[in-house]
């Protein structure tokens, strides 16, 4: 452990590792933070803090259970003429359950936009319905972050240190996230055309067809600024009223 302290070439892993985790727990935050909208607002903040330690959690006891994880990289099943590893299953109906939950979120805000009102809590969501379904996507996106770090860092301590470090700093951030996107719709819809991109892209990676995230998440930088753009035009013509509330 001195070693690792004394070393810079460990720091420098632990540091481009965190950035790394932090820019692959942007989906988790996104989707996350729509799930927990669901909430009154008195229960979001908890929901949020334990949904990501949640993710941390998932994450460590993955990066603890690497034998394992080897395992999951071997052929299981036979299926339309494929082998699927485990993993591959996992990454698959992870890919299915995200684009399922984006959908149906997206008919849910355009409904409720037709209907001239701003969709509220819904009783039937209760906080513990939201933290499973929080502690399911977990595990995917967990899956998909572990299997990069181990490829980039061989060094157990830092991969904890980093994710860690990480999971504070979107502890820190995940809220201002949470309120920029349910105070403008269309950048809420954005957010769920992300998710939907990033359901794709693992469903993909079940069939071994590898979508580079460099593409997905610089696509959605672009479509962000282009939006946010449009956000302060439309506060201007709006006289400085919010933006997306007319």
């Amino acid at each position: 452990m001195h070693a690792l302290l004394t070393d810079p070439s460990a720091w420098l892993s632990l540091a481009t590792l965190t950035v790394l985790e932090i820019v692959l727990g942007i989906d988790n935050v996104i989707f996350l933070s729509i799930l927990v909208s669901r909430l009154p607002s008195e229960r979001q903040q908890p929901a949020r803090v334990t949904g990501l330690a949640l993710a941390m959690l998932t994450r460590i006891l993955l990066l603890l259970s690497i034998t394992w994880l080897t395992t999951l990289a071997a052929p299981l099943v036979h299926l339309v003429g494929q082998d699927f590893s485990g993993r591959d299953l996992v990454l698959g109906l992870g890919g299915l359950f995200l684009l399922w939950k984006s959908v149906l979120e997206i008919h849910s805000s355009v409904e409720g936009a037709a209907k001239g009102r701003r969709r509220k809590a819904t009783p039937t969501r209760g906080f513990t319905v939201v933290i499973l379904q929080i502690a399911v996507i977990d595990i995917v996106f967990s899956l998909d972050s572990v299997f990069t770090a181990v490829g980039l860092v061989q060094q157990i301590p830092i991969m904890i240190a980093a994710i860690v470090i990480s999971v504070v700093c979107m502890m820190f951030v995940a809220r201002g996230i949470a309120v920029f996107i349910e105070t403008h719709p269309t950048i809420k819809i954005l957010a769920l055309a992300f998710l939907i991109l990033i359901g794709v892209a693992l469903l993909a990676e079940a069939f071994e067809f590898h979508i580079p995230k460099g593409y997905l998440y610089v696509s959605m930088a672009f479509a962000l600024g282009v939006e946010l753009i449009n956000v302060r035009m439309r506060r201007g013509l709006s006289g400085g009223r919010p933006a997306d509330q007319g």
